[in-house]
């Protein structure tokens, strides 16, 4: 039997890649990465992906799996100290054994660059394998020397049919709560609230199932969970979800063009400590997603922020900081780029790779001239208003339309340009 003082998300780890729930993508029988791990190949990695879809889980499991010695490390407690000394016990043991031993960092955007600076040596000599967890873009996050060094890798949030796979587990499985008379009746309130993050989720499931004495009836319905998460939000969260939980009012209050909401939640990332770099960056893409083309001068001032956060620095920056946010609050707001890529992604999901029509490809040799490669290209600048009506897409997906104006004044004006350039396709 496990530990039963553990938390039930430590319980209901799994003990091989076959019970891992999720990441498909990643850990499916017939992916790349799983065949590589199967032959025994793995190189340094980046897990990017939010909390608890399995970062820390996959990198036991993949120790576990190719058999090697496992390190790990947390980034908020560990020093360049700990990271040399674990270097060093890898090279001793490099002498006993075929396989490199993997390094473990979690949070590792929260690695200074000389803490970073430090791994990588070992790193680029197969000392280590080293697999660095992040919930941050490790484009901003990871030096660019070490990040040449490793393959990232994107960890998606869970599914609700993958959710519903672990709940139902747990429920059955788990050593404690398979002794328990539970019934799920409902559980659309875990999923709201977990969000895609299976921590979370058992977490929640454990709160809940914990306020009954062990011989009674607990029936699972989206009114206990709802009174059980609002009047115990401090213990599920004690691992720092409520850091995911403010960003995300922040950003919806300034979505919501509240500009007091949103100075209100900034103010609490500021005093919480927050890395005024993170803030800025997702002031940035609420410039894009929220704002975008009704105000396409608020991306500037937004990236025009980071750049000033990261030069000046608290406490400074707190003022920086709340010039945007109130500004973006302000804006006037519209989504159609951010529905655009959307709905293109879908369609290109669902049709695969068709083919470059032949008037749009490149004919750098006399061969593709002669297959026709670029012929019948018009070229729009040779047309009054540098414009001329030709198709540009693949002939199966020919006068499809991404762009849906909303509300926004700005995006009714450009899409009555595009009315007018294209006669009859932007209806």
């Amino acid at each position: 039997m496990s530990n039963p003082f553990a938390p039930l998300a430590e319980r209901m780890r799994p003990k091989n890649l076959e019970e891992y729930i999720g990441q498909s993508h990643l850990v499916g029988k017939q992916t790349g990465f799983r065949k590589a791990l199967d032959a025994g190949v793995l190189p340094s990695l980046i897990l990017w992906g939010p909390p608890g879809v399995g970062k820390t889980t996959l990198a036991l499991l993949i120790a576990n799996h190719l058999k090697r010695p496992f390190y790990t490390l947390s980034a908020i407690s560990s020093g360049v100290k700990d990271v040399r000394e674990i270097i060093q016990k890898a090279e001793g043991q490099g002498m006993f054994q075929n396989s490199g031993a993997i390094l473990f960092i979690d949070e590792i955007h929260r690695f200074s660059k000389s803490q970073q600076d430090s791994l990588l040596n070992a790193v680029e000599k197969g000392v280590i394998t080293l697999i660095g967890a992040t919930t941050e873009n490790p484009s901003f996050e990871v030096i660019s020397a070490l990040l040449s060094r490793c393959q990232v890798y994107t960890l998606q949030s869970h599914s609700k049919e993958e959710l519903e796979l672990l709940l139902h587990r747990a429920i059955s499985k788990d050593e404690i709560l398979s002794q328990k008379k539970i019934q799920l009746i409902e559980s659309d309130a875990l999923f709201r609230i977990a969000g895609g993050d299976a921590r979370k989720l058992l977490s929640l499931l454990e709160l809940v199932v914990n306020t009954f004495d062990n011989q009674e009836k607990i029936e699972l319905t989206n009114e206990l969970v709802t009174t059980c998460a609002q009047q115990n939000i401090a213990i599920y969260d004690k691992d720092g979800e409520q850091h995911y939980d403010i960003i995300s009012a922040f950003i919806k209050s300034i979505r919501g063009s509240d500009p007091n909401a949103a100075v209100y939640w900034l103010a609490r990332m500021i005093e919480g400590g927050e890395d005024p770099k993170f803030i800025a960056r997702r002031l940035i893409i609420s410039a894009s997603e929220d704002i975008g083309l009704a105000n396409p001068t608020a991306l500037i001032f937004a990236n025009n922020t980071f750049q000033a956060v990261n030069t000046v620095g608290f406490p400074e920056a707190r003022i920086i900081l709340a010039q945007c946010v109130i500004y973006l609050a302000t804006s006037p707001k519209g989504n159609a780029a951010y529905q655009a890529i959307n709905h293109a992604q879908s369609v290109v999901r669902e049709t695969g790779n068709l083919s470059v029509p032949l008037h749009l490809r490149n004919a750098p040799t006399k061969l593709m001239k002669k297959m026709d490669y670029g012929a019948g290209y018009k070229y729009a600048h040779e047309h009054q208003g540098n414009f001329i009506d030709q198709e540009y897409f693949p002939s199966e997906l020919a006068g499809t339309n991404f762009i849906n104006p909303g509300s926004s004044k700005r995006e009714q004006e450009l899409y009555a340009q595009l009315q007018e350039l294209w006669k009859g396709k932007y209806k």
